[in-house]
């Protein structure tokens, strides 16, 4: 009797796979040695599947086999095409390869989303799918998989947070979305914490059409609603409102503006042949070593430049309780809250993905790539901050029961 011909060339497979495993090349993909182990396995638990569910009822009821039809798969490893059995009755539905389902694995999305969270275009991902696994994605498909993450982001956005944290900072940035087929501003507004831990954590993202302390009242509700109990001291920028908005909420709150921010405001107003002598006089202002220097420094400073710039020094002066409450604490913490430096840094890092987006199509297009881009980011804050075991025994000794019971 003739011996069946084997399905595949054993030998020229091996060839085949040491030539393209030396050289770097994919394995799977269009002409890979594994391609068609790959299609065959597929096929035949395709096969095994249908076979489990033409039971004996389905053949009472008169289900049979009902031919095949073709489907391009794309994987990690490239595209490849294989076979898939129907049934009569349109009943079988396909576990491993399911009905619809043109991409397979899990692991190819991932490194779709892991790339748009880096900050690469629709078309900039196509490109780089096509050339690593020989594999075509449309822009249609690439949004359906990167829409994979919004339960993520809804997830992330009401979780439950801790019910202390002893600084947040609290800023907003700015970005354009398609509204309508118009061009509209959204502001993102954004909470970054530290922990009793000293570790950093972004508590929340939130999308507004423009800052303003009522949306700030929201937000810290928010925060509340979702476990928050305290927070030490919030560092804040100089947004008209933004301290009585925290103390609605969180009474016992110590709130700082940003002097930096209220430096450059200042500038603004100054004539620019005065700016240097200007700030030779504000630096002793806000570097003063406790808020009695300081506040002689600015009655100087009220001296010499308020009948030039009644404005400027009118603004510092209104506003020097929020302005002067790093004032009471040691230095380690002064450099910690006197500006929000510390949510800028985050801002850079967020703005390094999102700048080669000139705008985005909807709030939910922004809020994807801002979540996954502060997933790569959190991953960096491992370890809590510079000599925060300094910084936790003082504040410990200044608000007492607030933080020892949380510690």
């Amino acid at each position: 009797m003739e011996k069946q011909k084997p399905d595949f060339d054993y030998e020229a497979l091996k060839k085949k796979t040491i030539e393209q495993f030396r050289s770097g090349k994919s394995l799977f993909g269009k002409d890979g040695a594994f391609a068609p182990l790959l299609k065959q396995f597929l096929e035949a638990a395709l096969e095994s599947e249908l076979d489990a569910h033409l039971d004996e009822d389905q053949r009472d009821q008169g289900n049979r086999k009902n031919g095949r039809t073709t489907k391009k798969l794309k994987t990690a490893e490239g595209t490849i095409e294989i076979s898939t059995p129907r049934d009569r009755d349109s009943e079988f539905e396909p576990q491993i390869v399911r009905k619809r389902e043109t991409i397979l694995a899990e692991s190819l999305e991932q490194k779709i989303i892991g790339l748009y969270g880096l900050g690469m275009s629709f078309r900039d991902i196509s490109a780089h799918i096509k050339e690593m696994y020989d594999t075509d994605i449309s822009a249609a498909t690439l949004s359906s998989i990167t829409d994979k993450v919004i339960p993520m982001v809804t997830e992330w956005q009401s979780r439950p947070l801790e019910s202390l944290y002893c600084i947040i900072w609290m800023d907003a940035m700015y970005y354009k979305v398609k509204q309508d087929h118009k061009m509209v501003t959204r502001c993102v507004y954004n909470i970054l914490g530290v922990t009793t831990e000293g570790k950093k954590d972004v508590l929340g993202c939130y999308v507004n059409e423009a800052e303003g302390a009522n949306f700030w009242l929201s937000v810290l509700t928010d925060l509340q609603n979702r476990g928050v109990n305290d927070i030490l001291i919030a560092c804040t920028d100089n947004l008209k409102g933004f301290t009585e908005a925290i103390s609605t909420v969180f009474a016992q709150t110590d709130v700082q503006s940003c002097v930096v921010h209220q430096i450059r405001n200042s500038l603004k107003y100054v004539a620019s042949k005065d700016q240097k002598e200007f700030m030779q006089n504000l630096k002793p202002v806000y570097q003063a070593v406790n808020i009695e220097a300081a506040e002689m420094e600015l009655e100087k400073l009220a001296e010499k430049w308020s009948k030039k710039y009644p404005v400027v020094i009118e603004s510092w002066q209104r506003n020097w309780s929020k302005l002067s409450t790093y004032f009471k604490y040691p230095a380690a913490i002064r450099k910690l809250i006197y500006t929000t430096n510390t949510i800028e840094g985050y801002h850079r890092q967020i703005r390094k993905v999102t700048k080669t987006k000139g705008a985005f199509t909807s709030d939910m297009a922004l809020l994807k790539l801002i979540y996954l881009a502060t997933q790569n980011i959190q991953k960096k804050w491992t370890a809590p901050l510079h000599n925060w075991g300094i910084t936790v025994s003082q504040l410990s000794i200044i608000f007492g029961n607030r933080l020892s019971l949380n510690i």
